[in-house]
């Protein structure tokens, strides 16, 4: 569209008016006027914006649209794909970036997490934007989270307003909405939004596979408040197990992060789709929006004292948290840098206490697994080095800045899991992480929106009237540590075969010896099968990348 000096394109999901747009598009006369439009726009969306010289091309906030780009010849590019970039261009495999995401697991924070795992394409932050001229591209923020100042109450409000917008505007008049009922907060407070405007939802879930797992007592009571959809649940012998072929890929962009699920999420998606779903809401991102990461105790100590030994009160009471290892990093005053350059030293040192909480910049500790070799470790270290050189704070508070973590870690994984939905010819609606709704969840008071007493308290109050009381006084999340046990008992053959001719140990990244033997060693709950998740991303990655590549590269 263009009303002025700068055309302006809007490429996703949008619900805007054209006559909207056009009031918006007035008011800019220069590229750094996008901002105001960019803030003023809801939904998840790349935007683009060129005057005569450049080009303005951003993603969202989180990173669940995101921006590359690279030098094809002379000439800057761009593109929302980083393989496609590095197929354009012949790139091969970045051996570091690699490196870090095989020894630090496939969680490794942001902005290490962010780099491209393809040599010479880089990755622009959520919060920056690309900016193409003449010969070059540069990048510049654009972006920055709201102070977290909102009481509960009017916080709650804003972000009920942000999620019924969200919702509303994936409404389709022809019909074909589906949304996930698994009995949590999060995806039945998305089931309840839509059937406002599509009573004959369909629901779905997965039945459990773990005795303890309540999910399927809250979600009957959930759906006995929507008699008008249709409830879809999938037997656990009708679905694919966790681990089911393990050497399968979900696309060549990045190391996908829930390869165990990978089989299980295509199933789903095709079976939503004989069922005439066209289109399928998800509650990915609300954990990352709604859970209680610590690290906001840091600042609220100094700030707030009082406040404070209630909170750390009832996390020790709670969670066990041990004295000594809470106080120390209560009166630790550091920075990014140091959180990174801590990593690196540590990284091949003995897990902390188990029960000791992350107070600090990152989400939990980096430690390298047995069977990482000597080469990797030191590639790992170099990479967590560099990163210290240029870190800083995604907010000034510590909390968060782990919400932005969080965030920038999952959501290009589930950007991948939109691919999957839609190759079954279902789009797949993820509305927790569209900009306004982060910007709304993130605008609350820290310790106002944790709390050791409630439960997802924002998303809680933001629902009050809309959801059933039982769902919203939940204070359990549903278990599947036995899903994953049957899955790996089951298919550990096929893992076995997809690691005895691993690339990843032919790059002299991993020791197959004693890769076996991990794998092979009893476990005492799930936290194994989480690493062996991690590198299977790797591992598939890189036999595609492989692929990919000329052969002068390989």
């Amino acid at each position: 569209m263009a009303t002025g000096p700068v055309r302006l394109v809007v490429i996703g999901f949008c619900p805007v008016t054209t006559g909207r747009l056009e009031e918006l598009c007035r008011r800019v006369r220069t590229l750094t006027d996008v901002d105001a439009v960019a803030r003023a726009l809801s939904g998840s969306f790349h935007l683009i914006a060129a005057d005569d010289a450049t080009t303005r091309v951003q993603g969202s906030v989180t990173g669940l649209r995101q921006v590359f780009h690279t030098r094809l010849g002379e000439v800057p590019i761009a593109a929302d794909r980083a393989d496609l970039l590095a197929v354009m261009t012949g790139a091969g495999i970045d051996a570091g970036a690699l490196a870090a995401r095989v020894v630090c697991g496939g969680m490794l924070p942001p902005p290490l997490g962010d780099r491209s795992v393809w040599a010479g394409v880089s990755t622009v932050a959520p919060d920056h934007c690309l900016l193409l001229e003449p010969g070059r591209a540069r990048e510049a923020r654009w972006w920055r989270a709201p102070d977290p100042e909102r009481g509960l109450e009017a916080g709650a409000a804003a972000l009920r307003s942000a999620l019924i917008n969200a919702v509303d505007g994936r409404w389709r008049p022809e019909g074909g909405l589906s949304a996930d009922l698994s009995g949590g907060m999060d995806s039945t407070s998305l089931s309840f939004l839509a059937a406002r405007h599509t009573p004959e939802l369909l629901t779905f879930r997965w039945a459990e596979a773990e005795a303890g797992n309540d999910d399927a007592h809250f979600a009957v009571q959930a759906a006995g408040s929507l008699p008008d959809a249709h409830h879809l649940v999938v037997a656990q012998d009708e679905l694919p197990p966790i681990f089911t072929d393990p050497g399968g890929l979900a696309d060549a962009e990045r190391p996908y992060l829930f390869p165990r699920t990978l089989a299980r999420v295509r199933y789903t998606a095709r079976l939503l789709a004989e069922h005439g779903s066209r289109g399928h809401l998800a509650g990915h991102g609300a954990d990352e929006l709604f859970s209680a990461f610590p690290g906001y105790l840091h600042r609220l100590a100094r700030r707030h004292p009082l406040t404070a030994i209630r909170h750390l009160r009832g996390h020790r009471a709670l969670s066990r948290w041990p004295r000594a290892a809470v106080l120390a990093q209560l009166v630790r005053a550091s920075s990014p840098a140091q959180w990174w350059l801590t990593q690196a030293e540590q990284l091949t040192s003995p897990p902390p206490p188990r029960r000791a909480p992350a107070l600090g910049w990152g989400l939990s500790p980096l430690r390298a697994p047995v069977w990482a070799t000597d080469d990797a470790v030191a590639a790992a270290r170099e990479a967590l080095r560099a990163t210290a050189e240029h870190a800083a704070p995604f907010a000034e508070d510590r909390g968060q800045h782990q919400y932005l973590t969080a965030l920038r870690i999952t959501a290009p994984a589930y950007r991948q899991v939109s691919r999957l939905f839609g190759a079954a010819g279902v789009a797949l609606h993820q509305p927790y992480l569209d900009d306004r709704v982060v910007e709304a969840a993130l605008a609350v008071r820290l310790h106002e929106r944790v709390t050791p007493w409630r439960y997802k308290p924002l998303l809680a109050e933001c629902m009050r009237g809309l959801v059933p009381e039982v769902v919203l006084g939940r204070t359990t999340k549903g278990d599947f540590s036995a899903d994953v046990r049957a899955g790996r008992q089951r298919n550990l053959s096929a893992l076995l075969e997809v690691f005895s001719d691993s690339v990843l140990a032919d790059m002299g990244l991993v020791s197959p010896e004693a890769l076996r033997a991990y794998l092979l060693t009893p476990h005492a709950d799930i936290s194994r099968d989480i690493t062996t998740e991690k590198l299977l991303g790797c591992e598939t990655w890189a036999r595609a990348a492989l692929k990919l590549q000329p052969l002068g590269k390989r």
